[in-house]
């Protein structure tokens, strides 16, 4: 069994480098999107990664891992959009993007470290069907604080779950690459 650091390492890898070919495809058009498009946008790809573990047919040929993916990258998007709010037009070149998206990434990293020591890599035992729950949760928790202006009494915001987002979503995509 690969070690974690390895594996998530290696996922962002993957992730990190589709993002910079769509940029190199599409620029940084994303920078207009406001927070609740984008967790739209992460929830739309939820949905279908749920659909496509309960439903027996599958009419698109693009499985979990791909969306899975895009939710890592929407969620970096987001965490960027927190940092440097919503631009007008796009407003970052790709090394700019790429240098953010490496930033929030480290630490996501770091969270999913100290998380995984307190918790004792809980995730190993958890099913895919059950991270893919627990990211929905996330994202109607995230729709809760966007419809509350960001405000919470108690809760984390909005950042700590994208990032929690993305450690579930890496943690999927190891366990389906080990399959």
């Amino acid at each position: 069994m690969e070690n974690t650091a390895a594996a998530y390492h290696k996922i962002i890898g993957k992730c990190q480098s589709l993002f910079s070919k769509k940029m190199q495809d599409y620029g940084t058009a994303w920078r207009i999107l406001r927070l609740p498009s984008l967790t739209d946008q992460i929830f739309i790809k939820a949905q279908r990664i749920r659909g496509l573990q309960t439903n027996t047919e599958q009419r698109i040929d693009e499985g979990q891992a791909a969306e899975f993916m895009g939710i890592i990258n929407y969620c970096v998007m987001a965490l960027i959009q927190v940092d440097k709010g919503v631009a007008e037009h796009p407003d970052l070149d790709p090394d700019a993007a790429n240098a953010a998206y490496t930033e929030h990434i480290q630490t996501t990293f770091q969270l999913m470290e100290d998380k995984n020591h307190d918790y004792g890599e809980a995730w190993r035992d958890m099913r895919v069907s059950s991270l893919t729950d627990l990211i929905l949760q996330k994202l109607l928790r995230v729709k809760q604080i966007e419809d509350n202006n960001g405000k919470t009494l108690v809760s984390e915001g909005i950042a700590a779950n994208y990032q929690d987002i993305i450690n579930y979503a890496v943690f999927a995509l190891i366990h389906l690459e080990a399959a």
